[in-house]
């Protein structure tokens, strides 16, 4: 790798947060098959100070992003790997491209483009454009969803004693990975106390993802309200879309038998036990003062 761009790279990764003051387009997500010549991935920005245009790519298993090379003044440069495979191209200052000459499969990654005033200048960067190209061997297949309802042995929340329920979406065995997940409740779209995974993972040649909901105990413990989560599946054509459905179950209803539990019952019942022996022994008590009175009575009369 030349100095220049070794350096370059190095400066422009650091940077890679700073966004907020120009605004970037890119080409959505691309889903094409292998052997797919000229694929072109658009970029423009707002900022004609930004003389330079650059290119990354970023393979899921990789932690950083690697320089494809970058544009200046009509001249494109890359990094030797790349030169082969990419082609840089500039319409104007805010206008760009990047095009892959024939898609093979190590080129699924995301690509994200960026663009600065000169080398030692700050960076800013677009969202990427993630691209996935089809293997030929592995059948187009939509996710099965599943949500997993709230753990028993969630906690209430010492500090502010509020109790929360944690349900989990999973979509599990789909190609390929062109997914995103959503709640409802009751067919209200909801984003409080959401998360997913960052990324989905591979097992063998399928994907899976995951997706939590995190909700008060109160809007849990509700018979009947109605619990959604949706995966949203691009197949290279369409969009597709996949729910799980839970419903909201009475306070208490199938925890189980916990230890806790256990232990608090049997308490009450030997308290209770212990209740009923001692008046049981008072009423025969009782008893047999009432029965020596009637005697004792009883003896009067006959004398």
């Amino acid at each position: 790798m030349p100095p220049a761009l070794h350096t370059l790279g190095i400066l422009l990764f650091l940077l890679t947060g700073k966004v907020e003051n120009v605004s970037f387009q890119q080409s959505s997500s691309q889903l094409v098959k292998e052997g797919t010549v000229k694929l072109k991935i658009n970029c423009s920005h707002d900022d004609n100070s930004l003389t330079v245009m650059l290119w990354y790519q970023h393979k899921q298993s990789s932690q950083s992003m690697s320089l494809i090379g970058f544009e200046y003044a009509g001249s494109p440069k890359y990094e030797g790997q790349f030169e082969d495979q990419f082609e840089i191209t500039r319409e104007d200052t805010v206008r760009g491209a990047l095009i892959i000459r024939r898609a093979n499969l190590s080129d699924s990654a995301v690509y994200f483009c960026a663009a600065s005033t000169h080398s030692q200048s700050e960076a800013y960067f677009g969202n990427g454009t993630k691209l996935t190209v089809l293997d030929p061997n592995i059948p187009i297949t939509p996710p099965t969803v599943k949500i997993l309802q709230p753990s028993l042995k969630e906690c209430k929340d010492k500090k502010d004693k509020k109790n929360k329920k944690t349900l989990v979406c999973v979509a599990s065995g789909f190609y390929p990975d062109h997914v995103s997940v959503f709640w409802q409740i009751e067919g209200e779209n909801v984003t409080d106390g959401v998360a997913t995974d960052n990324a989905t993972l591979r097992d063998g040649k399928l994907y899976s993802i995951t997706g939590r909901l995190r909700v008060p105990a109160r809007t849990w413990h509700t018979p009947g309200r109605k619990f959604n989560c949706t995966v949203s599946f691009f197949n290279g054509t369409h969009t597709t879309y996949h729910s799980g459905l839970v419903y909201g179950t009475d306070l208490g209803q199938g925890e189980g038998m916990t230890r806790e539990k256990y232990l608090q019952i049997t308490q009450t019942a030997k308290l209770s036990y212990g209740v009923f022996i001692a008046k049981s022994s008072l009423y025969g008590v009782f008893v047999l003062v009432l029965v020596w009175k009637l005697q004792a009575s009883s003896g009067k009369q006959s004398n």
